[in-house]
């Protein structure tokens, strides 16, 4: 297994001239330059100032079309991000880089580096985030501060090793899946949105530290990353890392360049995976906030089964089918269990497909995937504060102990506009592994549940529909768990 890392000197060793030195990218130095420090240690630095007025003047810059405007770094990230797919994280480091080098620019400071936020540290929004005096540059409205709800350690898990999407115990969806989407909607507002999360200056922070905690768990060890040896030729590199990034129409990055931060020239002040979770936020009685050790969370078990309507079995294109659906379900404030009927012949096709998975055939079924059809919020939904997690064949009574080999994936506005933003609407998670994880001989049948899950001020009522939910089989390659 190749080393994740490859340093400098390595390479020097290696190179068969001194002369290759001098070609060098120019945005890649002999040096790490930037250190990213986290948020509660950056604000005490010289660089607060700076950045405070680089982000000010962006705000107050109205012209969209300028990369020194807000909105500019918007647009970007609404038209080309990644999200459900291939390159999510390195996109976005590349995107960060990008938007770091601008703050530098604006504020006229050389050394300003973008901070991050380490809610596995301090799980509620950076109180100067939350200032409401005038002309706070870092405030906007926010349906909720606090995240400790969305945070999991399940990305760092022994048994994640491998890192790309379309791979079993892949570190990459499994991030994203949860803390990445749960924390932009347990903040809501502006983030419970794709085409505008970048409107809230707490996005570019919660993205340095999905960053970071990538560089962490890469830099832990025994991790199978698609390896590249020589940050100074792309052509040495492994096919998954050719090609660029577009940011804009003249704004591009080489793949290969977003393997590790110190090929972009920076670090982080801590590169060391979270361990345990932090203490939960509460409030006191005069609405001030303390920090106390968090109690045991509620057990989980199964949510009552709704009553919806079948959708009977069908085939949905040339390589999917699916096996049978449900109709009509509404989501509000209450967890609901749905029960998904199969017929005998179904349930012994879904068996198989389960049990084959990447050792089967081409052209034979060897995969399995949960398919939320035609997912609509409704308007006191948009806002977020809250997302559901979404579980396959919870025990149906008693506590589910290790819930993870139940979960599929999350739910909520910022995944919903996801999908409407780069795909068909549909949501659909990789659900092979899970269902192989309990035993596919012993499915006698699917039920799917969601677990509504607040950060303090959720929404009551309905807050999102689903036209269809469904268990579909497939000839493509199982991928990883999660969305």
């Amino acid at each position: 297994m190749a080393s994740f890392i490859v340093t400098r000197r390595d390479f020097i060793k290696c190179s068969a001239s001194a002369i290759a030195i001098a070609s060098f990218p120019p945005l890649v130095h002999a040096q790490t330059k930037y250190t990213r420090l986290e948020w509660q240690q950056f604000k005490t630095t010289p660089q607060y100032a700076s950045y405070i007025n680089a982000i000010r003047a962006m705000r107050n810059n109205t012209n969209q079309n300028s990369n020194g405007s807000w909105q500019y770094w918007s647009n970007v990230h609404k038209k080309y991000c990644p999200h459900d797919a291939s390159y999510f994280l390195a996109w976005h480091r590349g995107y960060l880089y990008h938007f770091e080098r601008q703050l530098r620019t604006i504020s006229q400071d050389p050394n300003l580096t973008l901070p991050y936020w380490d809610y596995y540290k301090y799980p509620r929004i950076p109180s100067e985030f939350t200032d409401t005096a005038t002309n706070n540059p870092l405030y906007v409205q926010r349906a909720g501060t606090n995240v400790y709800n969305a945070l999991t350690l399940a990305p760092f898990a022994s048994s994640v090793v491998n890192f790309q999407r379309g791979t079993s115990n892949a570190f990459e969806p499994s991030i994203e899946s949860a803390p990445h989407n749960p924390v932009h909607n347990l903040i809501g507002g502006y983030m419970a949105n794709v085409s505008t999360a970048p409107l809230d200056p707490i996005f570019y922070l919660h993205h340095a530290n999905i960053d970071r905690l990538w560089n962490a768990w890469a830099l832990s060890g025994g991790k199978n990353v698609p390896y590249t040896s020589n940050p100074y030729n792309s052509s040495t590199s492994s096919s998954y890392w050719s090609g660029s990034f577009t940011y804009a129409s003249n704004l591009n990055l080489s793949r290969y360049l977003t393997y590790t931060p110190t090929w972009l020239n920076y670090s982080n002040a801590d590169n060391t995976q979270p361990s345990s979770l932090p203490p939960s936020a509460s409030t006191t009685t005069d609405g001030s906030f303390k920090l106390v050790q968090a109690q045991m969370q509620a057990l989980l078990t199964r949510p009552a089964i709704g009553n919806f309507p079948a959708v009977a079995a069908r085939a949905i294109s040339a390589t999917n089918r699916s096996l049978g659906g449900v109709a009509g379900i509404a989501l509000t404030e209450n967890s609901v269990s749905a029960r998904i009927p199969l017929t005998p012949s179904n349930l012994n096709t879904l068996r198989s497909a389960v049990a084959a998975g990447a050792s089967a055939s081409a052209g034979d079924l060897r995969s399995a995937k949960l398919i939320l059809d035609n997912p609509r919020l409704t308007g006191a939904g948009a806002n977020g504060g809250f997302f559901y997690n979404v579980y396959v064949n919870l025990p149906p009574s008693g506590d589910a102990g290790d819930s993870q080999k139940y979960f599929v994936g999350t739910v909520g506005p910022f995944e919903l506009s996801a999908a409407q933003q780069h795909g068909s609407g549909s949501i659909e998670y990789a659900a092979t592994d899970t269902l192989a994880g309990l035993l596919a001989s012993d499915l006698q049948e699917l039920t799917v549940s969601f677990v509504r899950v607040d950060g303090g001020n959720g929404p009551r009522g309905q807050v999102l529909s689903i036209g269809e939910l469904r268990i579909e089989v497939s000839t493509d390659a199982p991928s990883a768990s999660g969305t």
